[in-house]
């Protein structure tokens, strides 16, 4: 084996301009891979902290999972009927605290119950159907960074006076509203009710910021004229991942409509799946590209080299011999160029971390990056790879070579 890597370090370093120009196509494909792959992973996770920390993980409805069955249905199994209105149901979850209580035992992370309306919104001359979420403050922080996206006032504020609300700042910009302004509701049951405004909040969703508002629970409750009704309860998993699977469970023991927030935003993480193949088929290509360096310096070695592989089997070198010095060759400049590389693209990281830019939607004014070991093991697995297919070919002609052939000048 030593024997193997002098002749293939000899060839390398006799080779030096070559060999160089081999490294350094590595070394860019390799750097450039880990880059990209930082950029964009970072990206990615930035939107789904994002995502997954101003909406809940999972949302319980008062929807039932199946269907409401007709009346008939139940009495009659021989019989079809149709155009019959189904049974009425009185709208919330049943029992919300005790199912609450129930699903803490086993659900690992938080819950806490909410109140989902509908409601129009008046102020100063201006009509806006809004979207009314009645909230426990207390228990709230536990499952929504809602309280970190204050703009102004906090959570809490809420207690400050009756009827208080928060509202998106979008929202609280398009109507000109501010803290303190007072503000009419008017919801679908026909409650009406004057509310003041105690503080804005900002998550970088638009829907949300332009759509939405949060009260006291009871308040929302007053709006649905239904006291003590919940129809919804909010968790947030310890695993956000988990979620799903937690869903499943939850919708099988209660019978209502468990939604996991990777459901409800089921296209947009499509979206960002196609973007990974994108991405890992960009990698490939660079890395891909960067072998061509490699197999042209062995080709070359292997051109230059006949006479002496003629040599070395008339010393009795045999076939797979003569191939392995040749596909070392290729995986030294790999591997040399590989780690390089690492140093390379980890300071193009740093760069683009270090990237300053500001848009008029988001004060967020450096590019997420992510520092993972799996974009540079992936990377240098790939070139060398990509550089031992890349040495093969050569040293497989190399090996085939016959030293009689080429001592008589037959090549």
């Amino acid at each position: 084996m030593n024997l193997i890597l002098t002749i293939a370090w000899t060839h390398v370093r006799h080779r030096a301009r070559q060999t160089l120009v081999a490294i350094a196509g590595v070394m860019t494909g390799v750097g450039f891979s880990i880059m990209m792959a930082a950029m964009m992973e970072g990206s990615q996770d930035d939107f789904i902290k994002t995502l997954v920390d101003a909406l809940p993980h999972i949302s319980i409805t008062d929807e039932s999972r199946e269907p409401t069955r007709q009346p008939a249905d139940m009495v009659y199994a021989a019989a079809e009927l149709h155009g019959l209105t189904p049974q009425v149901r009185r709208p919330g979850i049943k029992n919300p605290m005790a199912m609450i209580a129930s699903l803490q035992s086993w659900v690992p992370g938080s819950l806490t119950p909410s109140v989902q309306s509908k409601a129009l919104l008046r102020f100063a001359g201006r009509n806006l159907n809004i979207s009314i979420v009645g909230i426990d403050p207390h228990t709230e922080v536990h499952v929504s960074n809602l309280g970190t996206h204050m703009r102004q006032g906090t959570l809490t504020s809420l207690y400050r006076s009756s009827n208080a609300i928060l509202l998106g700042d979008r929202l609280a910009n398009k109507i000109g509203a501010r803290v303190n302004s007072n503000i009419t509701l008017a919801s679908a049951e026909g409650s009406n009710m004057n509310a003041t405004v105690v503080g804005t909040f900002h998550t970088g969703f638009r829907a949300m910021d332009e759509t939405t508002g949060y009260v006291l629970l009871k308040t929302a409750q007053i709006l649905e004229k239904q006291t003590g009704i919940v129809n919804e309860i909010r968790v947030r998993a310890d695993d956000p991942m988990a979620a799903r699977l937690i869903a499943e469970r939850i919708g099988e023991q209660t019978g209502y409509k468990s939604i996991s927030w990777q459901e409800a935003q089921e296209d947009l993480l499509s979206a960002i799946t196609l973007r990974n193949v994108l991405m890992y088929t960009i990698v490939g290509a660079i890395l891909l590209v960067a072998s061509f360096g490699t197999y042209n310096i062995i080709s070359t070695i292997t051109h230059e080299k006949t006479r002496d592989i003629a040599i070395m089997k008339s010393l009795g070198f045999r076939d797979h011999t003569i191939r392995a010095i040749f596909i070392v060759e290729a995986l030294l400049v790999g591997m040399v160029g590989a780690a390089l590389g690492w140093v390379f693209g980890y300071l193009l990281t740093r760069g683009l971390a270090s990237l300053e830019f500001k848009t008029p939607f988001s004060d967020y004014n450096h590019l997420p990056v992510l520092y993972a070991v799996k974009h540079y093991v992936l990377a240098t697995s790939f070139a060398l790879l990509s550089s031992l297919i890349a040495g093969y070919f050569p040293a497989r002609a190399a090996a085939r070579l016959h030293p009689v052939d080429i001592i008589r000048g037959a090549t």
